[in-house]
């Protein structure tokens, strides 16, 4: 199975670009029938475990935030998606591509992000029809900045 879905990179998989890594603990909120199925099977094939779901109280590392136009309020789900997040975590808000069927407007995430105390730090195409933006809290940026310093 490929973890490179819909990028054709050969060199840096999807699974490493998002930062997951075997034995972290990766929430998932979202699902529905239209996810990327192999991009799902790629990040739990990395963890050598399941994602957990919204039902779950574990703190977690990484949330998956598939995410489409018609879901509700954005700034809602990014807010309830902090709830269990740890301190340097982050989330991934994935939204369907340009085209697709809930597509969600660029400048609606980043009107959405800071007013959920969120900052977006990058975004990368993950899967043939999604597009992934990482959102970090605050702590997160200052704990990221801070590795970074002492290296």
């Amino acid at each position: 199975m490929s973890t490179t879905p819909g990028t054709g990179d050969n060199t840096t998989t999807v699974v490493d670009r998002l930062g997951i890594e075997a034995g972290m603990v990766v929430q998932e909120l979202g699902y529905d029938d239209d996810v990327d199925h192999d991009l799902r099977d790629a990040i739990e094939q990395r963890l050598d475990d399941d994602m957990v779901d919204e039902d779950s109280d574990e703190v977690v590392d990484v949330v998956l935030l598939w995410f489409r136009e018609d879901d509700g309020d954005l700034v809602d789900a990014l807010v309830d998606a902090i709830g269990p997040l740890a301190d340097t975590g982050v989330i991934w808000l994935l939204t369907p591509k340009r085209g697709r069927s809930g597509y969600v407007e660029p400048s609606d995430i980043s009107e959405a992000a800071p007013t959920a105390g969120l900052s977006q730090t990058s975004i990368l195409p993950v899967a043939p029809d999604w597009t992934a933006a990482r959102l970090a809290t605050r702590r997160a940026k200052v704990n990221d900045k801070a590795r970074g310093e002492r290296r």
